[in-house]
């Protein structure tokens, strides 16, 4: 471990720390006028950011997709202001009226950062620990794309060679969700990727000694990490001198990601807050912002007062990002001439589109075939990784389960790693038991771009991914989950493992397509509709969760309107439809057993497949009106799970066959039988319907 810089070539003028001084009282005004906000960890990081966004890191603040841009990640993302102050200096797009409006309806500025939303996130954190998640996957990302366009360079010779900074506070490193992360970051080796934590004792209830004692240095050692620790200067400020040779170290070691530890004290130099965990949380009082001016030189009757040779001094980033970026286009130029066929694999993938003829190779399943949609998925995806490079993904240690190996010869691994199969640029991830990361780590991926990401688990333990799922909707990103044993159909293991309420839970989050495919051509369908939506304009993309079956379904005759969401599986006959049965995944075939009991009793039955629920509702009047005529009141929902989601499907007449209670260990079709999952209770329920709207 270093424990001290050994050379420096920071240049650090009386203007820089003037900047730095700047951005801290900046915070403070910010927090100040709207009453509320975190200004301690903005005001003693300040040295660290500024640091980072003028000295360091390649990036230009006019083309914030610059794809050779170095990324930051705010992971302590309730300190917002440590990353809007530096927009603004830098140019960014931010101005003095933003910070001004900070916290406040309509403003560029939110209480925490939010990507798409403000020019230069690169993340929406907020939730402690997800950024260092985020980073370790777009880390990975990052080695993943030079593995598709340049995988034979010299290290930091590739123009796909960029790092990834991050700076994590002690919440971040508490949440459980960053020790999965820095596991697999470790375990990856990835050398692209720089974690600075802000180590300043302090959280909301005070010293983190009533919480902490482990020695978080040796912990990231542990995990595989080159580590360092820089101390402040005697007057207890950050050090921009040990920041600057810390990192400058952490790059040259390319087979680590690197732990750079930087004791902080909170609100500094705030003379009365500083150290104090009211720091964190709280607006400093006028009288103390006043007092931290005068410490810091400023007229403390100003607000918002930024010096013009200040900001003329830090927009020179500006000058200095469109420099780094024509340098690096030499480079791209060069690699363009040389890789002409990457060169247009690039522009097809950096575009969004799919290759040529890619929806040919998608399996066609024989109707009359017992599949579970867990295998079919698992064949779509084997039929689409050789055509789709950008395709990739895996599971949290349970693959052979959830069928998500895309390529059992190519494994994401470093190359030292002992498997035959390891691959630093393998197709494959292994994300190990590590769901709540594992989902942060695809958005991240997706965040980063140029690949499109999947990753698996039982859809039970969805529960402990939902943090992340949630922030993947809140970003519109286009990551895929894929969930299999999404029943009790899954059996002996019990109501442990057996969802019962998860899938109203998840269609309760804005912005999430749920899929639950009755069979294997749905499946396909649904894979194939996934892949379609993908969109480089990602407000206006989704993330999915494919729900799938452990268990065999029959299979239907493909039908393209499955990718509406909902449609006519089957049609009544003998008449319009008396009844209308609308069932999900492997409750389908339930339903159309159903359907032939109630025809050969005289009743016409129509039979809905409903995949997807959010899909369905993006349909005009007129096709779910078609679907589901308002004139037939009689209905039923079928559904191995709570039936929350339902009523309003299949109103006041309707009846829903539901699960409202944990499973039990047992073979799933007895489990099915047991709970009423049969065509004799499905067709009662429709009977019960039917007598209900006749009244």
């Amino acid at each position: 471990m270093s424990t001290k810089p050994t050379t420096t070539d920071l240049e650090w003028t009386e203007l820089d720390q003037r900047a730095v001084d700047t951005a801290r009282v900046l915070a403070a005004d910010a927090v100040q006028k709207v009453g509320n906000g975190h200004p301690g960890t903005a005001m003693s990081l300040a040295p660290a950011a500024y640091t980072l966004f003028q000295k360091v890191m390649r990036h230009d603040p006019a083309d914030t997709d610059w794809v050779g841009r170095d990324r930051f990640v705010l992971s302590a993302g309730h300190s917002s202001l440590t990353l809007y102050t530096q927009l603004y200096l830098a140019g960014f797009g931010l101005e003095l009226d933003d910070l001004e409006s900070f916290r406040t309806w309509g403003s560029k500025t939110p209480g925490h950062p939010e990507y798409g939303h403000t020019a230069g996130v690169e993340t929406t954190t907020g939730p402690l620990g997800q950024g260092v998640a985020n980073a370790v996957g777009m880390a990975m990302a990052a080695r993943y794309e030079r593995g598709l366009f340049d995988p034979d360079a010299p290290q930091g010779e590739s123009p796909f060679d960029h790092f990834i900074y991050a700076i994590a506070g002690d919440g971040c490193l508490q949440e459980g969700i960053s020790a999965e992360a820095s596991s697999m970051a470790g375990h990856q080796k990835l050398g692209n990727l720089i974690l600075l934590w802000d180590d300043n004792h302090i959280s909301i209830e005070g010293d983190t000694e009533t919480a902490v004692s482990e020695d978080t240095v040796k912990r990231y050692e542990a995990y595989g990490w080159h580590v360092q620790r820089i101390a402040p200067k005697p007057d207890g400020d950050l050090d921009p001198h040990a920041i600057y040779n810390a990192i400058e170290a952490a790059k040259q070691v390319t087979d680590k990601p690197s732990f750079i530890a930087m004791r902080s004290i909170i609100a500094w130099p705030a003379p009365n807050a500083q150290n104090t965990e009211a720091a964190h949380g709280s607006a400093l009082g006028d009288d103390e912002v006043a007092a931290t001016k005068r410490v810091l030189g400023f007229d403390p009757e100003k607000s918002f007062d930024v010096a013009a040779e200040v900001l003329a001094h830090t927009r020179q980033a500006l000058d200095r990002g469109a420099q780094a970026k024509a340098e690096w286009e030499k480079g791209y130029a060069a690699w363009r001439t040389a890789n002409p066929e990457r060169a247009a694999e690039y522009d097809r993938i950096a575009a969004t589109e799919l290759p040529s003829g890619w929806e040919e190779k998608l399996p066609v399943f024989e109707a009359g075939t017992g599949v579970a949609t867990r295998a079919a998925s698992g064949k779509v995806l084997q039929a689409l990784g050789a055509v789709i490079p950008e395709l990739w993904g895996g599971s949290a240690d349970l693959a052979g389960s959830n069928n998500t190996t895309i390529d059992k010869t190519s494994s994401f691994l470093p190359a030292d790693n002992p498997l035959p199969e390891a691959n630093p640029y393998g197709r494959t991830i292994h994300f190990g038991i590590r769901e709540h990361s594992m989902a942060a780590e695809m958005n991240g991926i997706a965040l980063h771009g140029n690949t499109r990401i999947y990753g698996g688990t039982f859809l039970v333990f969805s529960d402990y991914m939902r943090n992340s799922v949630r922030l993947s909707a809140l970003m519109h990103l286009p990551v895929t989950y894929v969930w299999t044993h999404d029943s009790i159909g899954l059996g002996e293991d019990g109501p442990t493992h057996q969802p019962v309420e998860h899938l109203a839970s998840l269609r309760a989050i804005p912005g999430l397509n749920v899929v639950r495919p009755a069979d294997a051509n749905e499946t396909a369908i649904a894979w194939r509709e996934i892949l379609k939506r993908y969109t480089k304009v990602f407000g206006k993309g989704a993330p999915h969760g494919l729900a799938l079956t452990r268990q065999g379904v029959p299979t239907y005759e493909a039908n393209e309107d499955a990718a509406k969401g909902g449609y006519v599986l089957f049609e009544a006959e003998g008449g319009a439809p008396e009844v209308i049965l609308i069932g999900t995944g492997s409750e389908v075939h339930v339903a159309v057993e159903a359907r032939e009991q109630l025809q050969a009793a005289g009743i016409p039955t129509r039979v809905v497949s409903m995949p997807c629920v959010e899909w369905f509702d993006e349909q005009d009047q007129g096709y779910r009106d078609s679907v589901l005529p308002p004139s037939v009141k009689a209905r039923v929902s079928v559904e191995a799970g709570i039936g929350l989601t339902w009523h309003r499907f299949v109103g006041d007449a309707g009846r829903i066959v539901s699960l409202e209670h944990f499973g039990a260990s047992a073979d799933g079709k007895v489990l099915f039988r047991e709970f009423g999952f049969t065509a004799e209770n499905v067709a009662e329920a429709a009977r019960e319907s039917i007598a209900a709207a006749q009244r």
